[in-house]
């Protein structure tokens, strides 16, 4: 066998390969996409004809033809708009000095090390730091605060991780010729760095924010309610979210109150999806303006 027969055989093997590999990776991703189809079909067949206006504006009851969503609805988005609040100006800032300012020690280092281990505990975990560090030492109580310190803890992981790559991404060359312009480094950081970088920023928010909304182990840790007849007017108020609602209601041995609970879910899907439209927009907004 010649050496060119020898060439075309192993880029015909490769060529093979790399096909097999393309067809598994289709097929997989197909059947993901048929399991996901199925359970969304499943869930809007049962729950779409128990949504209303009357079902979005009532509390929980115990008879499940009267039972609402509306504090576990206000709940929710109330507990995500704090988290919010702490986690991403923690969280970007964390990162813009890890990535800008920090040196390449053996303490940076072993920061980023102790960062990428935290995006990968469970989240039960954090639920036990915050029932013994925000309830118990902080005296914040079951409170709206507690629940959203300890979600910003299960955030910052992500919301650092992602920072940090997407400003790692901007080019040398726009720091270079910032300071070239007489910049100092922080406006540099600022006004160059951190916009280019903000596409990036935002897909680590929509990670993060989206995983915090659907948690429901760190809160019934720190002792949020499973039954709350009320929305919360304040931080401090008792409170109950979306994802625990629903965990009460599938507890129940009434067919109607799965009804309600698929309802729920199928709430959401919604709210977590308008969150992330309202985030990709944001995103390629800034994307077109680069």
């Amino acid at each position: 066998m010649t050496a060119g027969q020898t060439e075309v055989r192993t880029g015909f093997a490769r060529l093979m390969a790399d096909r097999l590999l393309a067809f598994f990776g289709l097929l997989v991703t197909l059947l993901a996409l048929i399991a996901l189809g199925a359970l969304i079909y499943d869930v809007l067949r049962d729950g779409v004809g128990r949504l209303s206006w009357q079902f979005l504006s009532s509390y929980p009851s115990r008879r499940a033809e009267e039972a609402g969503i509306l504090a576990a609805l206000a709940g929710s988005m109330f507990v995500i708009g704090v988290t919010a609040i702490i986690a991403i100006p923690l969280g970007v800032a964390a990162a813009i000095y890890l990535e800008e300012y920090g040196a390449r020690g053996r303490v940076s280092r072993l920061i980023e090390i102790n960062i990428s281990n935290l995006a990968g505990v469970p989240s039960i975990i954090y639920g036990l730091l915050g029932l013994g560090l925000f309830v118990r030492i902080m005296g914040m109580g079951r409170s709206v605060l507690a629940g959203s310190c300890t979600l910003a803890l299960l955030a910052l992981p992500v919301i650092i991780l992602a920072t940090r790559e997407a400003l790692r991404a901007v080019p040398g060359t726009l720091r270079e010729a910032s300071y070239a312009l007489g910049a100092t480094k922080w406006q540099t950081v600022w006004h160059q760095v951190l916009p280019a970088a903000l596409p990036g920023v935002l897909t680590g928010l929509i990670l993060a924010l989206s995983r915090s909304i659907g948690e429901t182990a760190p809160l019934i840790t720190i002792g949020a309610l499973t039954y709350v007849p009320f929305a919360p007017k304040d931080i401090w108020s008792p409170f109950t979210v979306l994802p625990i609602q629903i965990f009460n209601w599938v507890s129940r041995p009434q067919a109607a109150f799965a009804e309600n609970a698929a309802a729920g879910i199928v709430v959401l899907l919604a709210l977590l999806l308008a969150m992330n439209a309202v985030a990709i927009v944001l995103r390629d907004k800034f994307q077109r303006a680069r």
